[in-house]
């Protein structure tokens, strides 16, 4: 989770890319939280905390990472991970979909086609983005790895702020998920986390907006999960 300035709250965001020395967040400024952090500059300084809960499952035999609108923030980095498997990314707009610059070579649709208008059979799905999305998913692909979005506070599953409901279950998303799949399987534990002071080197925003694609800080690295 990243401090917003001025907030109360931290953001909770997907690790987007970490070159050496930084981690990179893709920011989309739809409220006063994510404002605040697409209007700091570099030498700034912010508070993050993570990696938070389970990210996904590596061990796959034919990967395709699906993303929808800012749901493609953590698969840049999980594409690294899984050296560069196949990607179908969706946006509602030609704008939005110049983000789809952090994924070269992927299957880019826009809105009225949809992500599973794709060929999605046959492959193991690992998906982020809205719900509605990640729904149609796991009717079509039953096994998906699935990263649940929701606003966080605590960070550590004592608020339940951030729960959803997986076959009849609340899960916590910074605890349990973000990354789910229908059945009751978890992905891959998060190592411990970490609690640090990030000095801004760089502040980019969602295509669509001032200023536009992910806000580097120069922190470790650290595996895919939220933060």
């Amino acid at each position: 989770m990243l401090e917003a300035p001025r907030r109360l709250l931290p953001r909770p965001l997907s690790l987007c890319l970490a070159p050496r020395g930084e981690l990179a967040f893709l920011v989309d400024p739809v409220g006063p939280g994510t404002a605040a952090l697409c209007a700091l500059e570099p030498g700034d300084r912010i508070n993050v905390l993570g990696p938070l809960g389970t990210g996904y499952r590596l061990e796959v035999e034919r990967p395709l990472l699906v993303g929808g609108g800012i749901g493609i923030a953590p698969l840049p980095y999980l594409a690294e991970a899984l050296r560069y498997p196949p990607a179908v990314l969706g946006f509602r707009t030609e704008r939005h979909a110049e983000a789809a610059a952090l994924l070269p070579g992927a299957e880019v649709v826009v809105d009225p086609t949809l992500v599973t208008d794709a060929v999605l059979d046959g492959f193991d799905v690992l998906a982020c983005g809205p719900e509605p999305m990640l729904q149609a998913i796991v009717e079509r692909c039953p096994g998906a790895q699935l990263a649940w979005e929701a606003p966080m506070a605590c960070g550590y599953g004592a608020c339940y702020g951030c729960a959803v409901e997986i076959d009849g279950e609340l899960k916590r998303l910074c605890v349990e998920g973000p990354v789910l799949q229908y059945g009751g399987t978890q992905g891959s534990p998060m190592s411990p986390l970490l609690g640090t002071e990030a000095y801004l080197t760089a502040a980019w925003a969602a295509p669509g907006r001032d200023p536009a694609p992910p806000a580097s800080t120069s922190s470790s690295r650290n595996p895919q999960g939220r933060f």
